[in-house]
């Protein structure tokens, strides 16, 4: 997934761990630090991916994580670059329990029930 938020503007790349009325959480790291965290992988150095929540008035978008034409997704560079699933390096298996269509209906639900902030 990828998540837009706002206040101030930032974009995290990773995996939902629980989406609520009042917020998400993720683990995972910030887009500006994909390539450092490619780099790493790469190095061997470990590295433990960020657990973090954002409350629902600074999401303005949840985008799931897929190629764009030739353009490959996030998790096909990560793959591709380190050898390694994303969903295994960052030690969830939450994926597997949801399917796409019911991740975009849960995603779809929650932000329709946002309410002003």
């Amino acid at each position: 997934m990828v998540v837009t938020l706002g206040n101030p503007r930032d974009k995290f790349w990773g995996m939902i761990l629980s989406l609520a009325h009042e917020g998400l959480s993720m683990r995972g790291v910030e887009l500006a630090s994909f390539e450092d965290l490619i780099a790493m992988v790469k190095d061997g150095e470990p590295f433990t991916p960020a657990v973090v929540f954002f409350p629902m008035h600074r999401i303005e978008r949840i985008e799931l994580d897929l190629p764009d034409g030739s353009l490959p997704s996030l998790s096909q560079r990560f793959s591709a670059k380190t050898g390694l699933n994303p969903d295994a390096a960052f030690g969830s298996s939450l994926k597997n329990r949801f399917t796409e269509h019911t991740e975009t209906a849960t995603i779809s639900a929650a932000l329709r029930n946002k309410g002003p902030a």
